[in-house]
């Protein structure tokens, strides 16, 4: 099949019409909700836990407990969760689980139709990120929910609704703490003092609304508790043969085989990197610019955390997809090769395309997930550093 062929194929309707894939992103949702509810309550865990955050809370038992009777497992979200949770938690499973998913999916959606993207880029991130996402709500994941706040922080920034922006960010902060990267579009902001000040009422309003069904007292000390609670599994992330950290530390934690591998010098690295990519203030107001340091924001959120594991993916995912789509035509073959790469070893590796042993004893003990979001991350930092970006706002590729 030649070239053309394969471009006039991917140019009809089914995959150009968006009512399309949103319809398939929400079939994909509901779909594996109800496929995990019929494989039985083990299948479905994570969502035992969400639920039960509402019902503890209610009932003032602590959020951050072992209750093996309910689920196994702890819960690691904050006390607004309670509220975030509630519509869902108090319908029976069957449809509160579909129904969550379908929100999480729907959510993430959305954000990424509010990218100030062409039309058809915003449709090719719905497709390829389109497995990723089953992925993550085969688990009966909040990422996509994650994703979502994370891209409509830097759209109520873009589109100078700093109140907002702040909602969403301490939201995100409030529920799992991923939600702070959002602060990386604040040099973005043209009215800094308000989105300051819009962060600490929306701080305020989160730490207090949670006590409208408990009570001050018992949300004051959920805090320490759930600070206690992320120690620790902090730490348990980093045991060898745990299937979380599957970031850049974990990688170079499993391929020395040392557990005590130190995560600083990577972060610092990280660190340095990611702030770089600010050193270059003129092209501050270039789309192109702004979308791929969303992108770096996406990736950086999950490479970097030692809680990372396979479903976390879906926002990395997000942002390979957004790099991908904002590259020159034609695209260089490097980039097309690392965007295959990411498409067969972050997204396809959990699939059955992949045998067991290779999964088990490959992919997922060496972290190898994490490597083509990790060059593609290093790609992104590069390109921001050294590529010459179009002034001209319409156009939505990099010039190199």
């Amino acid at each position: 099949m030649s070239s053309i062929a394969v471009i006039n194929f991917f140019k009809k309707p089914f995959f150009t019409d968006r009512k399309y894939i949103v319809s398939i992103w929400l079939v994909i949702a509901i779909v594996s909700a109800l496929k995990q509810y019929f494989r039985g309550a083990a299948n479905y865990n994570n969502y035992l836990i969400y639920k039960n955050v509402f019902y503890h809370t209610i009932k003032k038992l602590n959020l951050y407990g072992s209750y093996p009777a309910e689920y196994f497992d702890f819960n690691h979200y904050g006390p607004i969760f309670s509220i975030v949770i509630a519509p869902f938690a108090l319908l029976p499973d069957y449809l509160g689980m579909p129904l969550w998913c379908a929100a999480n999916a729907m959510l993430l959606c959305y954000a990424i139709l509010q990218l100030p993207l062409l039309s058809q880029q915003k449709n090719a991130i719905l497709w390829i990120c389109a497995h990723e996402l089953l992925t993550t709500l085969l688990s009966v994941q909040f990422n996509p929910c994650m994703a979502g706040l994370i891209i409509l922080a830097f759209v109520y920034i873009d589109r100078q609704k700093d109140f907002w922006s702040a909602m969403v960010i301490v939201l995100g902060i409030f529920i799992k703490l991923y939600g702070v990267v959002g602060l990386a579009f604040f040099f973005f902001s043209k009215n800094k003092t308000k989105f300051i000040l819009s962060l600490f009422f929306w701080s305020a309003v989160f730490f207090i609304m949670p006590m409208a069904i408990s009570s001050p007292e018992f949300i004051v000390q959920t805090y320490v508790d759930w600070y206690n609670r992320l120690v620790i599994k902090n730490d348990s992330n980093t045991a060898l043969g745990c299937f979380q950290d599957i970031s850049a530390m974990g990688f170079f934690r499993r391929i020395f085989d040392y557990q005590n591998f130190s995560n600083i010098p990577i972060l610092l690295g990280g660190l340095a990197l990611f702030a770089a990519q600010y050193s270059r203030i003129s092209y501050y107001k270039n789309n192109v610019f702004r979308m791929m340091l969303v992108a770096s924001v996406l990736i950086f959120t999950v490479i970097f955390s030692t809680g990372s594991e396979s479903p976390t993916y879906i926002i990395a995912f997000v942002g390979v997809a957004i790099w991908f789509v904002l590259q020159e035509k034609p695209i260089a073959n490097w980039k097309i090769a690392l965007f295959v790469f990411a498409i067969l070893l972050t997204s396809l590796s959990p699939s059955d395309l992949f045998p067991k042993f290779i999964k088990e004893q490959y992919i997922q003990k060496y972290a190898l997930k994490a490597v083509p979001c990790i060059l593609i991350w290093i790609a992104i930092v590069y390109q921001m550093l050294t590529s010459k970006f179009n002034l001209n706002q319409s156009k939505n590729e990099i010039v190199e």
